[in-house]
């Protein structure tokens, strides 16, 4: 009968039971653990921030502790999985190709390769080069060539052009790349590390002839630093109270904790006033492209 229906209730409306609820913690997340090692992996990446501190640092429970702290992998692990995933350097990515100082015979057998390859070939250095490519065995120091440096780009001898139009394919890179400062740059993207320059400030005093001023700026940016408009001054409170670190200078050296640079010529007539203080410090122009070339923040004399 009608009078012992009950009454229909709406589906907005109805009770359902509450969610249960998991435990705080590393326990929270601990049912997914391939996302435990996601987190994982990208926390090795990070390693330190500007301020020189970890992500143990900031961790907040024993748990979370324990597992940064775990021993960390063989590095070629590590280099391997972050070069799968870095899509700069994929060799199932685009590939895109510029020279620096070949010949024109070098370059003609470079646009053949970009053919066959399918590939890009660049004139002008921007975000989407993969590989620099010059005629010897010994990193120069061009303007492409040390950008590609900066930018962690695959740092090859002719030899792997001539190699590739052989087999008519892409032959691995490592037994062609130019060793040391390249190969340092290249490994230190695939790892996910802070750029070169990070944490660094710079002013550009006086002119600059060899490498021009906008070289510079553009090198500078390349390598994760910043270009100071005003002479910064050793004793300004401001300069003083500024707590990043330099991430690429040796730990144990007064120059992490250098952080702003006065960069003048050393060809040129300027000279400015002597300046090691502190977090501000003088460099010749030659010490600047020297950092670029070996990919580290190289001691300066005293």
């Amino acid at each position: 009968m009608q009078g012992n229906r009950q009454p229909r209730v709406r589906s907005g409306n109805q009770s359902h039971p509450a969610p249960a609820m998991k435990p705080a913690g590393l326990g929270a997340w601990a049912h997914s653990r391939a996302a435990l090692d996601r987190l994982e992996k990208l926390l090795r990446c990070s390693r330190c921030n500007i301020f020189g501190l970890r992500p143990v640092d900031y961790a907040d429970s024993k748990d979370m502790k324990s597992l940064l702290l775990l021993p960390e992998k063989k590095a070629s692990s590590s280099i391997s999985h972050c070069s799968v995933v870095n899509t700069g350097q994929r060799r199932d990515g685009p590939l895109a190709l510029i020279g620096s100082g070949l010949s024109s015979e070098q370059q003609k057998m470079l646009s053949e390769l970009v053919t066959i390859l399918k590939a890009k070939k660049c004139a002008e250095f921007d975000s989407t080069v993969t590989h620099v490519i010059v005629p010897g065995d010994t990193v120069q120091s061009t303007l492409k060539c040390m950008l590609g440096i900066l930018s962690g780009c695959w740092i090859l001898k002719f030899e792997w052009v001539k190699a590739c139009l052989q087999s008519k394919e892409c032959e691995q890179e490592e037994k062609y790349e130019i060793p040391e400062g390249p190969q340092k740059s290249r490994l230190n993207r695939e790892q996910l590390l802070p750029k070169l320059f990070d944490g660094c400030y710079f002013y550009l005093g006086g002119t600059f002839k060899h490498h021009p001023k906008d070289n510079l700026i553009k090198l500078v940016a390349a390598g994760g630093g910043q270009i100071l408009i005003r002479k910064p001054k050793p004793d300004s409170d401001v300069t003083q109270t500024i707590n990043t670190v330099a991430y690429h200078a040796k730990p144990d050296s007064d120059q992490r904790f250098c952080t702003q640079y006065i960069i003048y010529e050393d060809l040129s007539n300027y000279r400015p006033e002597r300046v090691r203080q502190g977090k501000v410090w003088m460099a010749p122009s030659s010490w600047f492209i020297d950092c670029v070339m070996s990919f580290e923040l190289l001691p300066l004399d005293n």
